[in-house]
């Protein structure tokens, strides 16, 4: 049984350990206000712009001057799967969770003997995928010691994609992130950003009529400036999503274990006070039998 100095150290072990995490779930939750309202302030327009694309690669569909960024090469050979994850852990399955499904979505691809390039966003996400996938792994990027993502990011993510669509290093590009819906829940989200991925709206009235696009000045011009900033956007809603996700995910598992270490100090405290009784019996009974032997 520990002694009492053991327990002692053990419970004031556990009550700085509590005060760490109760800060962190405190430092989470302030982040996680600003983090969320962007998050969701992105989500119209990025959700609009999806549509409008995939309504676009319809319409163009089958066109020998369609830009390859609107409807692809042509082949479905050669995946990139672009893994957005954390750079900081403790915060739950937040991570594990992403790695997770690019492993097995990997694993499937590579299965129908589909050639996989993985960029891992997040060292965490990049750590996991190291373990089994290191020969996919492409590149990797990390946003360790900034406050929040820019734009500007998602626009540096997006021209590396394109570059290796237009070098015929890819014809699929997929975005895997965590999606924010509340503090407790955050959902493993698959996107495929190049091509964009047609509605199933276009597909079921490819007979019917379909919205014509005017382009002015002229189509090259317009498309030239729309589809990379089409395609960052979608990335910087990723990024936002999973910014948002993290702060929640992290202050769920502080929670967690902030209340985990008060129910650990109750059994220490009282596995204490019952060794302490014990040694003050002890003690008494020994006094008394001597008072008594004398």
């Amino acid at each position: 049984m520990p002694s009492l100095k053991d327990l002692r150290t053990r419970i004031n072990s556990v009550r700085s350990t509590q005060k760490i995490t109760s800060a962190m779930k405190m430092v989470a939750a302030s982040k996680l206000r600003r983090a969320q309202a962007q998050a969701e302030a992105a989500r119209p327009y990025a959700e609009r712009m999806e549509r409008m694309l995939g309504a676009l690669a319809a319409s163009v569909a089958g066109s020998p001057t369609a830009p390859r960024m609107l409807v692809g090469t042509g082949k479905d050979q050669a995946h990139l799967l672009i893994a957005v994850t954390a750079d900081r852990g403790l915060a739950g399955a937040f991570n594990a969770n992403v790695g997770r499904y690019v492993r097995n979505l990997a694993r499937r691809l590579e299965g129908e003997g589909k050639t996989v390039r993985i960029l891992a966003v997040g060292r965490k996400g990049r750590d996991f995928l190291r373990r089994e996938l290191a020969a996919m792994i492409t590149g990797d990027i990390s946003y360790a010691g900034r406050k929040r993502v820019e734009f500007a990011d998602a626009e540096e993510i997006g021209r590396r994609i394109t570059n290796m669509l237009m070098d015929g290093e890819i014809d699929v590009a997929t975005i895997i992130y965590n999606q924010f819906r509340s503090v407790i829940s955050q959902v493993v989200t698959e996107t495929q950003i190049l091509p964009p991925s047609v509605p199933e709206t276009a597909t079921q009235q490819e007979t019917g009529p379909r919205a014509i696009y005017e382009f002015e000045p002229d189509e090259e011009t317009i498309l030239a400036q729309l589809l990379p900033q089409a395609l960052a956007i979608q990335i910087y809603r990723a990024l936002l999503e999973s910014a948002a996700g993290e702060h929640g995910a992290r202050m769920t598992a502080m929670d967690n274990a902030t209340r985990n270490a008060g129910d650990m100090i109750k059994r220490l405290t009282l596995n204490y006070n019952r060794a302490r009784q014990a040694n003050i019996t002890k003690e008494l009974i020994e006094i008394i039998s001597g008072a008594e032997a004398v």
